[in-house]
């Protein structure tokens, strides 16, 4: 995705190792990562500002156990889950008043 990300997946390759165990470089799909994103969002702006990295760990997991379900599952698949439960979320709060 970008160089940060890039690098970020080496140290969890890094640190597994240091804990014996080998793990496959994590990425991150670009329509995913939007999906995350606006997910941090709504979270942020819906419930607890604090809650929006945890709402993304939440969603990398429940994605996971999702492609462990279904393997055959794509990037577009995944990023559309994500997407659901965030439409889901904005839906539930109301709209902010206006300002003027």
């Amino acid at each position: 995705m970008n160089e940060f990300f890039e690098e970020l997946g080496e140290r969890w390759v890094a640190a597994a190792r240091r804990r014996e165990a080998a793990i496959e470089v994590p990425s991150l799909d670009p329509r995913i990562s939007l999906e995350l994103l606006e997910l941090a969002r709504v979270a942020a702006r819906t419930r607890e500002r604090r809650f929006a990295p945890l709402s993304c760990f939440m969603a990398g997991v429940a994605a996971e156990r999702l492609q462990t379900a279904n393997p055959g599952l794509d990037h577009g698949s995944v990023a559309d889950y994500i997407s659901e439960i965030r439409r889901e979320l904005e839906a539930e709060t109301p709209d902010p008043p206006n300002e003027r």
